[in-house]
């Protein structure tokens, strides 16, 4: 089921959708740490991430998905966000450097179909960062917040669905430990919640985060030897002889020779 534009401008007005762009915005900068140059695409509802690469970058877009709708970013100047088909997107191929995918790929109905897109935009070497809701994390039982909708991925779900879509992950974390209340003691604690879980790496975060590197040639799996043994050899048919019926033998009279021999 996809969640309204709407529903997702106002998650991140509230207090509770600052403190979850803080804590997912300080991983994306880690990982998109110097985009200087680059051309970044955010995908699904990508722009409470994006503000800060406007500095740096040489363009940044953000793309929505139709069933979701759109909204103008940024909020002065000229409109940078788009309201597309998510599959089928208005690019030219090997176009964008960087890629951050989130609230998108648990969304959408085709995931390979928006994966196999991302990888045709992608520049040769160039990266996708997908931010998805963790299976075993409180965020993903509760509906309250956007990353209570859709469908929340394990580490190997992710990562399965990644390989098949010709990326190689790179780098894994978990983020969002702190519970989705609204109550201030959560909210006030929420760096001290992230600090403990990353520092024990829980496997309880309310979400996932995955950087994976476009590959260009698709692997090719070994053959296994012993399945690919010498092929059965058919007998190979001899000739036989003119007026010899097949089967019997021939006698030196018929074949033309003398029985006796001249001794």
């Amino acid at each position: 089921m996809s969640i309204d534009v709407i529903d997702l401008r106002s998650f991140y007005s509230s207090s509770l959708g600052e403190v979850a762009r803080r804590v997912v915005h300080k991983i994306v900068r880690q990982r998109f740490a110097n985009c200087t140059g680059y051309s970044i695409l955010g995908v699904g509802y990508a722009t409470p991430y994006l503000e800060v690469f406007r500095e740096e970058a040489v363009r940044v877009l953000a793309f929505m998905p139709a069933e979701q709708g759109v909204v103008n970013w940024p909020a002065s100047g000229l409109s940078s966000s788009a309201l597309v088909e998510t599959t089928a997107m208005p690019l030219p191929n090997s176009c964008i450097d960087r890629a951050l995918v989130i609230h998108g790929l648990e969304i959408t109905e085709h995931p390979r179909d928006l994966l196999a897109e991302i990888w045709r935009i992608l520049t040769p070497g160039g990266r996708v960062l997908v931010v998805v809701p963790g299976r075993s994390g409180l965020w993903a039982r509760l509906d309250r917040t956007p990353f209570g909708h859709g469908r929340p991925y394990s580490r190997g779900q992710l990562s399965e669905l990644l390989r098949e879509g010709l990326f190689s992950p790179t780098h894994w974390s978990e983020a969002l430990y702190v519970p989705p209340f609204q109550r201030r003691t959560w909210l006030h604690a929420a760096a001290f919640v992230e600090e403990i879980g990353v520092g024990l790496s829980l496997p309880c975060g309310g979400v996932l985060i995955v950087e994976a590197t476009k590959i260009l040639y698709r692997p090719i799996a070994m053959r296994n030897p012993l399945m690919y043994g010498e092929p059965h050899r058919q007998p190979v048919l001899v000739p036989t002889p003119a007026g010899v019926t097949p089967g019997v033998a021939a006698s030196p009279a018929s074949a033309g020779l003398n029985p006796w021999p001249i001794g």
